[in-house]
């Protein structure tokens, strides 16, 4: 059976260019570039509860990483560096080191693609968890926050939102897609979105200086919006017409599960952000160069609360407001 440093040195030891010492040693060491403060975030994945015991691990080690990536793309940083715990059952690290390899393929990918070292990490033998620390640079006071949202700012989102809640509950077989020419498409396009998220760095980057506040949708828009009028002491109105919906989302809409796929599912991992209005024409412009949907859904406004309108003017209620892991 492979040793925990076998593991190390055989799946997880690559070169780290930007690093001033990386894996070997009891810790790390990096330099921010002048002029740059670090961005610092962790996130943990649990088998049964953030993804399926049959995952394609080369999935499984895109999305360990991409949820972090996300966290940098809501403060506007730069992701340079992560670190890596993994909790292993023996059943993977006795018989499948294919496993091993896959999961490594999958996290090195997306790591090559944003130019990310990893740099240390820990592993050891247990239920499969895994837990990253990505680590990044923003600009020295210029960082995205929560707290800069202004009554009159337009509230934008990324992508499409619900695609990733609508394919757990396909694959919980809570719901069936609706027959029709593409559905197989439709599937698969979902099935990405819950399993290989695209974070968006690049975008998060291009909205410093132009954003007011931004966050990522991981727990859903109503719970991850509403830590934005928080934190800025505002209040919202969020308009469900306005949302563009993907193919498989239409044909299911306004089902009351997909309205709360739409809202409340989370997993998403595209950026919410404020800007204000007169800077509608730069979002747009944005939106064209980057080649990704950016949707103008609603305002800003003086008080406190969130309110969801439909196209009609009635308020929209969903049971759920929001994932949260103690209240499954």
């Amino acid at each position: 059976m492979l040793s925990e440093f076998d593991i190390i040195r055989s799946f997880f030891t690559r070169s780290a260019p930007a690093t001033v010492l990386g894996i070997g040693d009891d810790a790390a060491l990096i330099r921010p570039a002048p002029g740059m403060e670090l961005a610092i975030s962790t996130d943990m994945l649990v088998s049964g509860r953030h993804f399926f015991e049959d995952v394609d691990p080369y999935k499984l080690g895109h999305k360990s990483l991409a949820v972090n990536l996300s966290d940098m793309a809501a403060m506007g940083a730069r992701p340079r560096w992560a670190t890596l715990s993994l909790a292993l059952p023996e059943s993977i690290v006795q018989k499948d080191e294919s496993w091993l390899r896959a999961f490594a393929d999958g996290f090195f990918a997306l790591a090559h693609v944003h130019r990310v070292d990893l740099i240390g990490g820990d592993t050891t033998n247990g239920p499969l968890n895994i837990c990253v620390t990505i680590i990044g640079e923003a600009p020295e006071g210029k960082a995205l926050r929560r707290s800069g949202a202004r009554a009159g700012d337009d509230i934008w989102v990324s992508g499409y939102l619900g695609e990733a809640a609508l394919a757990l509950a396909y694959r919980k077989k809570k719901i069936m897609l609706k027959p029709g020419e593409g559905e197989a498409a439709e599937v698969e396009a979902i099935m990405a979105a819950l399993e290989m998220p695209i974070p968006r760095v690049e975008l998060g980057q291009r909205l410093i200086g132009l954003a007011h506040s931004a966050i990522d949708i991981s727990d859903g828009l109503l719970a991850d919006l509403g830590h934005i009028l928080e934190c800025s002491r505002v209040a919202a109105v969020v308009r469900i017409d306005q949302m563009i919906r993907s193919a498989a989302m239409e044909k299911y809409f306004p089902h009351p599960l997909a309205i709360e796929c739409l809202l409340a599912g989370g997993d998403d991992y595209e950026l919410c952000f404020t800007v204000p209005k007169s800077e509608r024409t730069k979002v747009e412009l944005l939106s064209r160069e980057e080649g990704i949907p950016l949707t103008r859904i609603g305002s800003i406004e003086e008080g406190a609360g969130l309110v969801v309108l439909d196209s009609a003017g009635r308020t929209v209620t969903t049971r759920v407001k929001g994932y949260d892991h103690f209240q499954v």
